[in-house]
């Protein structure tokens, strides 16, 4: 069996040394970026199961990185790291491409667990019931993970495939925020940050509601409701 390869793109050699020592420690091969330049390099190879990225870098900084990845439609989940801990730099770094969003400084235990749940809900080879989901005029193929409405592909990120996949095998049902987080996370608690919110509002502005002929509904205080609109066929 493989290692899982992660890259660690981090410039503070004393950080990249905690991190690699902890996955290197749980069986993963970790490569190392000490600047953005070979860090984007290596990240658009598209041979890494998962990255770590620190938002400040020399040279090409973690949101030009993670931006220039997901224009380019490398899809490998990033975990974000950075001393920027507001919640203003956690969207920032979330709505630019990010999986998760890390504040330094970190138990390098926390950072493997975070991997590891982005590793376990990005595996393709995890048995499906079924091999598509479809809704009004959205269908999901879960064996090649694409997503089509009204027959023309929206190109989503994998956290936000397991969001909309999750919505579609429960439509018309009151999805709270904690399912969300234990479903596509792995959370079994509701971290009270802003990952859905920001996640949820990148889906929103993908897809063509109106040629779908759904509507995601924010149930106030609740979560969200996924369901034909009162317009849709």
């Amino acid at each position: 069996m493989t290692l899982s390869r992660i890259l660690t793109i981090e410039d503070d050699p004393i950080t990249a040394q905690e991190i690699i020592d902890e996955l290197q420690k749980r069986g993963y091969s970790v490569d190392w970026a000490s600047d953005g330049s070979s860090g984007l390099v290596r990240a658009l190879s598209g041979n890494y199961a998962a990255i770590t990225l620190d938002r400040m870098l020399p040279g090409v900084d973690g949101l030009t990185i993670i931006k220039t990845m997901r224009a380019m439609r490398a899809k490998t989940p990033v975990l974000m790291l950075s001393a920027l801990g507001d919640v203003d730099e956690r969207v920032c770094g979330l709505r630019a491409g990010g999986d998760d969003y890390l504040t330094k400084p970190f138990d390098p235990e926390e950072l493997a667990a975070r991997l590891e749940v982005m590793l376990r809900r990005n595996d393709d080879d995890e048995p499906r019931e079924t091999a598509a989901l479809a809704l009004g005029a959205l269908t999901m193929d879960l064996i090649a993970r694409k997503v089509f409405c009204h027959g023309k592909e929206v190109v989503l990120l994998p956290t936000e495939f397991r969001l909309l996949e999750f919505m579609l095998r429960h439509p018309g049902k009151n999805i709270t925020r904690t399912m969300l987080f234990e479903a596509v996370w792995g959370y079994h608690f509701d971290p009270g940050t802003n990952l859905i919110n920001v996640h949820m509002g990148r889906l929103r502005k993908k897809i063509d509601w109106t040629a779908s002929g759904l509507s995601m509904q924010t149930v106030r205080g609740t979560g969200y409701m996924l369901g034909r609109s009162s317009s849709g066929a």
